[in-house]
């Protein structure tokens, strides 16, 4: 299993892919949940996606920004990794594994405009007064070219088997 900063699929692997923004939250691990179990159910493929925020260069020196942005990287690749072993427990797949860096919005958009195996985008609500969460508002407002499934955040293994 490996982590990829570009997709791109052979042309006869063509499968319908799940993606779900893996951030470490309560909430991507239930997102998580529903997309295997949906993928498993239709012979599709989950992409998990972590998305690093820019370092803040502000008086780092060039060096120093690189340590930031390795070890930003090194952290996200050891989150995905957890996150797909249960991809792997929930449904038996081995999921696909993306790193961008950027803001949030920009790089889900250019990269759901760039794999276009991508089927379906998967988020889970948030349960706190503070809202559904910025995923799940900002796709509130459109611009995508696929579904989007907002799953609610307070649903139980069993909720969630059910339902996918």
């Amino acid at each position: 299993m490996t982590v990829s900063d570009d997709v791109k699929p052979a042309p006869s692997a063509k499968r319908r892919k799940f993606l779900v923004v893996a951030d470490g939250t309560a909430e991507s691990e239930i997102a998580i949940h529903f997309a295997s179990l949906r993928a498993q159910h239709t012979n599709g493929v989950v992409t998990l996606l972590a998305i690093l925020a820019p370092p803040d260069t502000a008086g780092h020196w060039l060096g120093v920004q690189n340590i930031m942005r390795e070890e930003a990287r090194s952290e996200a690749e050891a989150v995905l990794h957890k996150l797909a072993a249960h991809v792997n427990e929930y449904a038996g797949i081995i999921p696909e594994l993306v790193i961008r860096e950027g803001r949030i919005a920009d790089e889900l958009l250019k990269f759901i405009d760039e794999d276009r195996d991508i089927a379906i985008l998967v988020l889970a609500a948030g349960t706190e007064k503070e809202g559904p969460g910025p995923l799940v508002s900002l796709t509130a407002g459109g611009g995508f070219r696929i579904p989007v499934t907002v799953v609610p955040g307070n649903l139980t293994d069993d909720d969630i088997h059910a339902l996918a």
